[in-house]
């Protein structure tokens, strides 16, 4: 991409509770199952490194991609593959994310390249309140806020001391960039994509089916 080496960390060891499906990382969309949609998105990269759920057997893949068992948590699972990686630059991806943007991770790459550490990261479409026992609150400034997507780029090193410190003091994060940020390391924003979306619930399924239905095409 621009000369540095490229390590995918894609940690897939969730349960998918709140979707009631099984392994989110399994399920399918569009005849492919999320992992599968991941691995085909980053097949460019030096390597991909796959956590798994424990007792899972892991599917037929590229000669650049290998599996691990993944931690209790996510964050256990990237600090495991972060171990494994080689690369000078690390791309962490949530396989709940089944489609990739090429242009987002040029975005993301070029950004990395100049500081570090970069995220992607969408505005918000909605009006934001803060509920009131279940009541309408007051409205937020929804221009103050942004939503943040993955892949997630960082340089290894940083990504790695990030993880070193953050165990050390017993710190918990839903993404990684909040443990650089912890560093006191600037995270750099750059433009994600809406289709880049997370599938988290039930619903989400049915937009992903017609989401792969031209994403074929799209790429």
């Amino acid at each position: 991409m621009y000369g540095a080496t490229i390590s995918v960390l894609v940690p897939a060891a969730g349960s998918g509770k709140r979707l009631g499906r099984g392994p989110k990382a399994f399920v399918r969309v569009g005849g492919r199952t999320l992992l599968e949609r991941a691995l085909t998105a980053f097949s460019w990269a030096d390597e991909v490194l796959v956590a798994l759920p424990a007792g899972s057997s892991p599917p037929a893949a590229a000669a650049n991609v290998r599996f691990m068992e993944g931690g209790r948590e996510r964050q256990d699972s990237v600090a495991g593959l972060l171990e494994e990686a080689r690369g000078d630059v690390v791309l962490v991806h949530d396989a709940a994310r089944p489609f990739v943007v090429p242009a987002v991770i040029e975005r993301l790459l070029e950004a990395v390249a100049g500081g570090g550490a970069a995220v992607p990261v969408i505005p918000l479409p909605d009006t934001l309140i803060e509920p009131e026992e279940g009541r309408y609150g007051p409205a937020l400034d929804r221009s103050r806020y942004a939503l943040v997507q993955t892949p997630q780029a960082f340089f290894r090193e940083v990504l790695a001391e990030a993880h070193q410190l953050a165990r050390s003091q017993g710190n918990t994060a839903t993404d990684d960039a909040q443990l650089v940020r912890a560093l006191g390391y600037p995270v750099e924003l750059v433009a994600g994509d809406r289709r880049m979306f997370k599938i988290t619930f039930p619903e989400d399924l049915a937009l992903a089916e017609a989401v792969a239905l031209t994403w074929s095409s799209e790429q």
